[in-house]
């Protein structure tokens, strides 16, 4: 498709990656590395790399990928007005937990308890399942959280 737009690799384009090995603690170094390289725009899959690429640029555009709830996180001012040098798609997901939980819980009727395995250093695992866990509907189910 770039191709389409008269753009090649290596001749007009050039991308350059990183990652980080699901290790979150390297992603501030890689952020940094990016920004140094001077490159256009930047773009990041998920919450954890765009926090890391908003404290290492103000100046460069960041678009991000599937960020929960990127007002939040802290990324953005509001989805209408992201201000800044970012913004990005959100999957929402935040938003819709609880919803997901009242499904599965009139779906199993004598449904009780719930466990939920999730990642503590991703910021948006937080944000949903405390949401989840706020909701009203919700109240007469115990989560048990796995980290």
């Amino acid at each position: 498709m770039l191709r389409d737009l008269g753009y090649v690799e290596g001749k007009n384009v050039a991308f350059e990656y990183r990652f980080a090995d699901d290790k979150l603690d390297r992603l501030p170094a890689l952020a940094d590395e990016l920004v140094r390289l001077k490159v256009d725009v930047l773009l990041t899959p998920g919450t954890p790399g765009a926090l890391a690429l908003k404290e290492a640029t103000r100046t460069i555009p960041i678009a991000f990928l599937d960020v929960t709830d990127p007002v939040a996180a802290g990324l953005v001012d509001s989805l209408a007005r992201p201000g800044g040098n970012i913004t990005g798609f959100s999957s929402i997901e935040a938003v819709l937990a609880g919803k997901r939980l009242e499904l599965l819980k009139e779906t199993v009727s004598k449904l009780s308890r719930v466990a939920v395995l999730w990642d503590p250093r991703n910021p948006a695992s937080a944000q949903e399942w405390k949401r989840a866990n706020s909701r009203p509907e919700n109240s007469a189910c115990n989560f048990i959280l796995w980290k």
